[in-house]
């Protein structure tokens, strides 16, 4: 009778087996044209952000062209000892940080604030519009933008400084001064950035149930009322997960913009970690003392993001884990 019992349970357990297995198999060929299309996907973070990790023992090593990385002399926490003892660093790191913090507390509220205009627009064709134009300049390079508002800010043939002069003003060198640089770097940013930043924010505003909506207008609910205690706190998970994600670069500050807006007269406000790692890397050879600094800024990002998201989920109850 045992042996009876274990044999039908050694076929049960073969049959499960089977069907297990032919239910993989019918999955994996059901979603097959998915895996696929993610191949290029998972190829570019192979060779682009795998691969490279590669290189981060630049840091803990005397690198020699000749003799590569594998062969290169291990000297430690040298170059970081350099860093933290590099009065210069210090600076960079403080432009660093109040590039990134102001752009963070202006950008977001921007994006969440457009978002809410243009959802409240009853016009359809009006509201492509407006989305179209606030999109496109996203899709304009730094390095075009660079080159549009160095004519338009240009103290000479600038139309910003000929309206400033037709109202009476004195011209403003914006990209040269030091009083004028960043908040110059904020606006715009603030220009390329806020209309492509809308798009989860609409997309989040658009999951939010109609029947809310109804029963506050029957309330007798207005507009702002509506805004306030429906579409608000139903972004609040999304604006979360956006701002964790936003200081995940606090210390990049924009390499792009900087690198193609500022100028040596303005290196006290303007040089940040990116453009000071570039400088040490392209220009002065110092290969693995900038991967030391690129290295540094890498670890802070991650450290920021974690507190982050426990900050988050502790006070506001919302995390992205």
């Amino acid at each position: 009778m045992k042996k009876e019992i274990r044999r039908r349970g050694s076929i049960g357990k073969e049959h499960k087996k089977r069907q297990m297995s032919l239910h993989t198999r019918m999955m994996w060929n059901k979603y097959l044209p998915i895996w696929l299309m993610m191949i290029p996907v998972f190829a570019y973070f192979f060779v682009f952000k795998i691969m490279p990790m590669y290189g981060i023992q630049m840091a803990f090593k005397d690198f020699n062209l000749m003799k590569g990385i594998a062969g290169s002399k291990w000297v430690g926490f040298k170059h970081f000892k350099r860093l933290f003892g590099d009065p210069y660093f210090k600076r960079i790191l403080r432009n660093t940080m109040k590039i990134s913090l102001l752009s963070l507390c202006t950008i977001i509220p921007a994006e969440i604030t457009l978002a809410l205009l243009i959802n409240e627009l009853r016009s359809s064709i009006y509201k492509r519009i407006v989305q179209t134009i606030s999109y496109l300049p996203h899709f304009i390079s730094w390095v075009i933008a660079g080159g549009i508002f160095t004519l338009l800010l240009s103290t000479q043939h600038g139309a910003i400084n000929a309206i400033i002069e037709f109202f009476g003003g004195e011209p403003i060198f914006f990209l040269g001064s030091k009083d004028h640089f960043v908040g110059t770097i904020i606006v715009t940013r603030l220009w390329k950035s806020v209309g492509w930043g809308t798009i989860i924010y609409l997309a989040a505003i658009a999951g939010i149930n109609q029947e809310l909506y109804e029963s506050a207008m029957l309330d007798g609910a207005n507009r702002f009322q509506r805004i306030w205690y429906i579409t608000l706190p139903a972004l609040i998970p999304t604006i979360v997960m956006l701002t964790i994600m936003a200081l995940a670069g606090v210390l990049s500050a924009g390499f792009d913009q900087i690198f193609n807006m500022y100028n040596q007269a303005v290196y006290e406000v303007a040089d940040v970690i990116d453009t000071y790692v570039y400088r040490q890397g392209f220009e002065n050879a110092s290969f693995s003392y900038s991967t030391a600094v690129g290295l540094f800024n890498s670890v802070v990002s991650f450290v920021l993001v974690l507190f982050a998201n426990w900050f988050s989920r502790r006070v506001v109850k919302y995390s992205m884990w």
